[in-house]
């Protein structure tokens, strides 16, 4: 129990290492103090979470982590800011709506209910920057993903198939024609993305004009079954790519999994950290979720959520009643009075 080598700790590929490499071996004399050898051992704690340090490199895995496609698009986004300040070009006329003490504007998209269209789109764009800013020199290309030993169609795949960056509207007609047929929500949409930049940082490899199909259609295929209670199965995508086998959909999927470690856990941070960085990447490019007046209608039924919230939340913290409690560890509230100034 104490020992590093028996914890179970989940980590990508290159962030392995020897679990014995913080820790030096020294043999302390009897008559010397722990200061005196230099043998301060680390707290159990800190020897057993030796991963988490490197992990908060990782989006997909740490909610402080910054994600990659927002850095990704950084570039693009002030190149086109500084375009526009040297050749004294207004960004165009956009009809932003504002509120106002009598009109409230607010869009449809919520943390839990995101907007299908507008989140695709969002998640279409960072697919985008994946691909036009990836690294010039180049990483490992996996065969599995490559779309030229495995085609999505039986139409020939042309010499220069790996040269030409897709444009964005291709990326969104691609997953949206996936999402339309296998009739999926937004929230797997986010999920997708995670997926997506979990296998880049894992297996270190890069998406490119050669295996960007294959591998969204890996993230969806994996996170259409994770994330919706009836998952599509491998053979209902056949139905929609006509010219892909079962057992291509099985080995995608089987292979998927493994460079992700099996690690298909997201949580609630890091789901909410990609929301909203979606939505800060829409608001970058001039793709703002569209905004309606706050009607009576919406404000009552805003309302009436709010409530249900309220109420289910109260069941929560109500105290349940317990028969017996030992004193040993009872500490009661300390109330401190407040200073009014």
């Amino acid at each position: 129990m104490g020992n590093t080598a028996s914890c179970c700790v989940s980590s990508s590929p290159k962030l392995r290492r020897n679990a014995h490499s913080r820790l030096e071996s020294c043999r302390p004399d009897t008559d010397l103090s722990r200061e005196d050898t230099g043998c301060n051992l680390q707290h159990i704690s800190d020897r057993e979470n030796i991963d988490d340090l490197n992990m908060e490199f990782n989006p997909s895995d740490h909610p402080r982590a910054s994600t990659i496609f927002l850095s990704k698009s950084q570039t693009d986004v002030r190149e086109k800011r500084k375009s526009l300040f040297i050749n004294h070009h207004p960004p165009g006329q956009i009809a932003r709506k504002y509120s106002s003490c009598s009109t409230i504007f607010l869009d449809d998209s919520t943390v839990s209910q995101p907007n299908l269209k507008y989140t695709i789109k969002c998640v279409a764009l960072a697919i985008y920057y994946h691909i036009k800013n990836r690294d010039p020199d180049g990483r490992m290309l996996l065969d599995i993903f490559d779309e030229n030993l495995h085609p999505l169609s039986k139409s020939e795949v042309p010499p220069d198939y790996d040269k030409h960056n897709p444009e964005q509207k291709q990326i969104y007609r691609f997953v949206r024609t996936l999402f339309s047929a296998a009739q999926l929500t937004a929230e797997c949409a986010i999920v997708t993305l995670v997926y997506l930049e979990r296998l880049l940082t894992y297996a270190e490899i890069d998406i490119c004009p050669a295996n960007w199909k294959r591998i969204v259609l890996g993230a969806i295929l994996l996170a259409s079954k994770v994330w919706d209670d009836q998952a599509v199965w491998n053979v209902d995508y056949c139905q929609i790519l006509k010219d892909i086998t079962v057992e291509d959909m099985n080995e995608l999927e089987r292979q998927f999994l493994e460079l992700l470690q099996f690690n298909i856990n997201v949580p609630s941070s890091v789901y909410a950290k990609y929301y909203f960085d979606l939505r800060s990447l829409a608001e970058a490019n001039n793709l703002s979720f569209p905004l309606e007046p706050l009607s009576r209608e919406r404000a009552h039924k805003l309302e009436a959520i709010s409530r249900l919230c309220e109420d289910k939340y109260k069941d929560l913290r109500r105290p349940t009643r317990k028969r017996s409690a030992s004193a040993d560890n009872l500490t009661l509230p300390r109330w401190s009075p407040a200073i009014i100034s």
